[in-house]
């Protein structure tokens, strides 16, 4: 039998050992699933949330810029409520239930604002603040020196299902990845499956490739799946033009994560063992590399450490390209990192590696 037959052999062979097993079924392909099913249900279509600002009485400074919003920017940005009790609505904004209250008399703009929330304060006096600048440049009766025009990073398609449906499959492959290989691995050698396989005919790097192949193979089916229960109407997910490197993204993600599993696998004695580290592998790596939730906002020192974990760059890479629009290149960073990884973790499992737990 050919080196060539036996890959094949073998790959199949693991491949329908791995569908019969309803848990490994489970736990890699439908279990991530379901998360991206009540993520997207629960936020899919939630986007950054207005300004909610409530006038207490007559505010014309605020009417007529709304007025004349003719490109219905403020309107997206602004969510203005009247009110005539002045008392009711400082009292909304002292619970957090509106960013600011604003009231006019004569030329004087007060805006009330909770200090207990900066940031919601501050973004309600910066908004408001816009606008009273407009306003005076309108009653000056001159033209300003300078225009300026704003546009988005990312346009109005970018909602959160955007974000989840990379992320949460990128914790996937990593979970699938590294509980595989470390459980495979130990798994073989404590019940001296790896012996046997030494004395086969098939090379062993011939068993392992198989195992790859397999690894890559079911992470694609993955990424079909996800992809295509994310662009149901319901989550309404849109895929931009450069989607197609979430294909070598995953391929480069899922040899990293191998590589992890089997630097695991190859020094833990027990399967005991090769779980509990797992999970101190897995766990830490899902919620700080950015599955769970976005890094952009988070504290200056957790994304430092974020870039500790490969989990960020797949992450990153695949929301580059199946999310933010850009280019088939911005993914070629991440992948290099991956690829560095999977050759790290290779070369430190080859010096760890051993036949049997003597």
């Amino acid at each position: 039998m050919s080196t060539f037959d036996s890959f094949k052999s073998l790959s199949r062979a693991m491949f329908l050992g791995f569908r019969r097993d309803k848990g490994a079924l489970f736990f890699t392909v439908l279990f991530p699933l379901m998360f991206l099913v009540i993520f997207g249900g629960i936020f899919g279509k939630q986007t950054t949330s207005k300004v909610n600002v409530i006038a207490v009485g007559p505010v014309p400074v605020l009417e007529q810029a709304l007025a004349h919003d003719s490109g219905g920017g403020l309107g997206k940005t602004l969510k203005l409520t009247r009110k005539t009790d002045r008392s009711a609505a400082l009292k909304k904004v002292e619970k957090g239930d509106a960013d600011a209250a604003v009231e006019q008399r004569g030329n004087q703009l007060t805006v009330h604002y909770s200090a207990a929330d900066q940031v919601k304060a501050g973004t309600a006096r910066g908004l408001l603040d816009s606008i009273v600048q407009s306003a005076n440049q309108a009653a000056s009766g001159k033209a300003p020196t300078y225009n300026m025009a704003s546009q988005a990073v990312e346009d109005d398609s970018l909602k959160a299902i955007q974000f989840f449906t990379p992320s949460l499959l990128g914790w996937a492959l990593a979970s699938a990845g590294v509980f595989g290989a470390s459980q495979t691995l130990v798994t073989w050698r404590t019940k001296g499956i790896l012996r046997r396989l030494r004395l086969s005919p098939a090379p062993i790097s011939t068993v392992f490739g198989a195992r790859v192949a397999v690894s890559i193979g079911v992470a694609l089916v993955q990424l079909a799946l996800f992809l295509a229960v994310a662009q149901l109407p319901f989550f309404g997910l849109k895929l931009q033009n450069a989607w197609w490197m979430a294909v070598p993204m995953v391929v480069s993600g899922v040899l990293a994560f191998l590589s992890i599993g089997m630097v695991i696998g190859a020094w833990a004695k027990t399967q005991e063992t090769a779980q509990a580290v797992t999970q101190l592998v897995v766990l830490p790596m899902a919620f700080l590399g950015g599955s769970f939730f976005p890094l952009d906002a988070a504290p200056g020192w957790l994304k430092a450490i974020s870039y500790i974990f490969p989990l960020r760059y797949l992450n990153e890479g695949m929301l580059n390209v199946m999310g933010r629009g850009l280019g088939p290149t911005s993914a070629l960073p991440q992948i290099g990192v991956l690829l560095g990884v999977a050759v790290v973790g290779a070369v430190v499992a080859t010096r760890l590696f051993r036949w049997d737990d003597a």
